[in-house]
């Protein structure tokens, strides 16, 4: 399978935006029907449900510049059960602990406060409020991910699907949030302006709600396009994002880059009876609009460039097979599963993926079958290249595989730096 590039004259899809309701996306990239990236299949051919595949098309709304999937895959089929633990990554924790710290001093929070994450996943970070003394709820549909939460760190854990009513009901029971965490979660959501309401149903009047979410220039410029798959239903620019906030009644106050997910936003928004947007806000959005988010000729270029990387990989990883040489990957992630799939090389050319969780470890990425193993099993057979999945992790897996290096072991690395040159 190869990625399928725009036609000159953009494709109209009859899909309704998700952030404003305009009918008319207009078509950016077509990677064609892939599996659900974290169904890991228990075994290498999979049951006739982990075989399933979905349309997996991404267009933009010329209205108000979201890019986003074309096609839907009800989220009961993706969240309820869910391999995707943050604490197994050394970089998330740290990124979780200084976010903590900073909100924790800058909002004064103490006993009398009240933070809480929407998608919060295994409390990699509300437990660091919780540490601190400061009280947290954690909202998670994953039950087998809430369940750890609890268990382990100690987290109150909802274990639903965030929405306006579920933040309009727990605003009558009271709930009134200093801080609302949203990180890397808004791309999931199928009804946007609902999310973001219920956002504002639980946020104090003087409470700011922060999101984070993978920046859509650095998405196109550094040709992340392997972070495009069926739980990512959107793609966000702060052009888009703040406009879909601003319908919410709420307003972007600030915003800044952070490195996380290979570079992404994040955004401090608040009611908007609090103020205006400030300097940050502005030079974002100009800075966008001189990167061209409305033109049609930087999501064309990201088209080509996407098929232009995955050449030179298939290329490179034929050749290591031409030469004998054995190859593995690093990382059962989600971005890895696209990029295997859309790589379409043949079986066998990947031995094996190494994972640190052991949530997957003995488990097969979906549609290409290939065995996930732990770090040992490398240690013991040290292949001789890597292709690393989990390219937004690349320096923090290469200190840890440094004596696989010492040893004549190379990494493949699939990132920012190859796809800088792409």
């Amino acid at each position: 399978m190869s990625a399928r590039l725009s036609q000159p004259v953009p494709e109209l899809s009859p899909a309704r935006c998700r952030a404003c309701g305009s009918r008319g996306l207009l078509r950016v990239l077509d990677l064609g029907a892939m599996p659900l990236v974290n169904g890991l299949w228990r075994t290498a051919e999979g049951d006739a449900t982990e075989q399933r595949r979905f349309p997996l098309a991404v267009g933009r709304c010329p209205s108000c510049s979201l890019v986003q999937l074309e096609h839907e895959v009800p989220p009961e089929q993706m969240f309820l059960e869910y391999s995707y633990f943050s604490s197994y990554a050394e970089t998330m924790l740290r990124h979780a602990r200084a976010m903590a710290g900073e909100l924790a001093l800058s909002r004064r929070l103490d006993r009398a406060s009240q933070v809480v994450e929407i998608a919060s996943n295994d409390g990699y970070l509300l437990q660091y409020y919780k540490k601190a003394g400061i009280p947290v709820l954690g909202i998670e549909p994953a039950r087998n991910v809430a369940e750890v939460a609890e268990r382990e760190r100690g987290i109150p854990t909802l274990r639903e699907f965030f929405s306006e009513e579920l933040g309009r009901n727990l605003a009558k029971k009271g709930m009134a949030a200093d801080v609302v965490h949203a990180s890397n979660v808004l791309a999931h959501v199928p009804d946007l302006g609902g999310f973001l309401r219920g956002i504002r149903h639980i946020l104090k009047d003087d409470g700011v709600a922060v999101i984070e979410v993978p920046h859509l220039v650095e998405l196109y410029d550094n040709v992340q396009f392997d972070t495009i798959y069926h739980e990512h239903l959107s793609y966000f620019s702060f052009t888009a994002l703040s406009r879909a906030l601003a319908s919410a009644g709420l307003v972007a106050r600030s915003v800044r880059k952070v490195a996380v997910h290979g570079g992404s936003l994040r955004v401090y928004a608040q009611h908007a009876e609090q103020g205006v947007a400030g300097l940050s806000t502005r030079q974002m959005l100009e800075a966008e609009r001189v990167w061209g988010v409305d033109s049609d000729a930087v999501h064309a270029t990201f088209a080509r460039r996407v098929e232009s990387l995955c050449e030179r990989l298939r290329c490179e990883l034929a050749d290591l097979s031409a030469s004998g040489s054995r190859v593995a990957a690093y990382g059962a992630s989600a971005k890895g599963c696209v990029l295997l799939n859309a790589l379409g090389v043949p079986q066998g050319t990947i031995e094996y993926v190494v994972d640190k969780s052991p949530h997957k470890v003995g488990r097969f990425v979906p549609g290409v079958g290939v065995p996930i193993v732990t770090v040992d099993h490398l240690h013991a057979d040290r292949p001789d290249a890597l292709l690393l999945l989990v390219w937004n992790l690349a320096n923090e897996i290469m200190a840890q595989e440094s004596e696989y290096l010492q040893r004549g072991g190379r990494f493949l690395v699939p990132g920012v730096e190859r796809r800088a040159a792409a």
